[in-house]
């Protein structure tokens, strides 16, 4: 993720798209055919979900998960060809997932499940954005990001665990985790918010690379005033979600969105883009427990339609929506192993 590395549309650089006399419509057309899907480059990841009605099929799996446990199933993640993992929360419910005097510690099988899969993850190679939040109720973000003494517990927490886990060669940098949303732009506090947790992050950890996921890209409007949001705020990777399980989105309709904020980004030339593609759906078609999409009627298509458009595809999420069969760190029900499979085959075909 260095900065500044832009996509490119089949080889084609936005400011050459209108040439030999085609559309620029025509040739992002043609890119969307000949390009290369892109794979699942990572996930997002957690100790406990932040929405209880969300996550009752694999919550108490993830809390009774040994140490032993949550590493396997950072190299089970490894193993699928993920190279990345977002750490959605350090806290939630006013408890926190990690030995700290902030907060109470949250009632987990594993007494320290940060140091278990950092240290995995130095291993297998993964890169880990570490979350900044939860100290407050994350399900109000406005008061996560403008409230004064959540900021001061935010802030001491960075130091906490910058102290105690940035020496682990896969702390590669920070998620902030409280989200905006588009309308068609971001809210100036978000912006604040960014810049502010960046100046902490860069503080601690100088070489740190740092991200955020707005969404409501249907809202998106990628004009001058939007580009300068863009250059104003100190990030190096913005990754937009799809909306796609959310169902704020139709199967689809995400490239066009997702056209117009690439080259918006590219017109900024301060972060990169990239995809938050939701793998669930949701039980009761707006709510309640997420379950595992189809692959090959779904998310390929999700997949195809990021893919010219963005540097990476991360996925919202493997933990719950995606188990190995036999994995000795199962979370989820058990179709989750058929969208295992099938998004493991296709990566076979795709290497072969």
């Amino acid at each position: 993720m260095n900065r500044r590395h832009f996509l490119t549309l089949g080889g084609l650089t936005a400011a050459g798209l209108l040439t030999a006399g085609k559309t620029q419509g025509a040739l992002i057309n043609e890119a969307r055919k000949n390009t290369k899907i892109k794979p699942i480059a990572g996930s997002w990841f957690e100790f406990q979900h932040l929405n209880i009605e969300e996550g009752l099929y694999w919550d108490p799996a993830l809390k009774s998960f040994t140490a032993e446990q949550w590493k396997a199933k950072v190299w089970e993640i490894k193993e699928i060809g993920m190279e990345y993992l977002v750490l959605m929360g350090i806290a939630a419910f006013g408890k926190a997932f990690y030995p700290t005097k902030l907060a109470p510690k949250f009632e987990l099988n594993c007494e320290d499940p940060l140091e278990a899969v950092l240290s995995a993850a130095d291993e297998a190679g993964i890169k880990f954005f570490v979350s900044n939040d939860f100290w407050g109720d994350g399900r109000n973000p406005e008061k996560m990001m403008r409230d004064p003494e959540i900021r001061k517990i935010r802030q001491q927490a960075m130091e906490e665990v910058a102290a105690r886990y940035s020496h682990h060669k896969s702390f590669y940098g920070w998620y902030f985790p409280n989200e905006a949303y588009l309308h068609p732009y971001l809210d100036e506090f978000f912006v604040d918010y960014v810049n502010d947790c960046a100046r902490s992050a860069k503080q601690l950890t100088p070489d740190c690379v740092n991200l955020i996921a707005p969404y409501n890209i249907k809202a998106e409007k990628s004009d001058d005033g939007y580009v300068k949001q863009l250059e104003r705020m100190n990030i190096e990777i913005v990754a937009y979600q799809d909306g796609v399980g959310v169902n704020s989105t139709k199967l689809g309709e995400p490239a066009r969105y997702f056209e117009h904020l690439h080259a918006a980004h590219e017109k900024a030339a301060r972060s990169r883009i990239w995809a938050d593609m939701e793998l669930f759906y949701f039980e009761d078609k707006t709510k309640g427990n997420l379950l595992p999409a189809d692959f090959n009627t779904r998310i390929l298509k999700q997949m195809e339609d990021l893919s010219p458009f963005v540097d990476k595809i991360l996925c919202y999420q493997y933990i719950g929506i995606m188990n190995k069969p036999g994995s000795t760190a199962f979370a989820g029900v058990k179709e989750t192993t058929r969208l295992y499979n099938q998004y493991k085959k296709w990566l076979g075909n795709q290497k072969a």
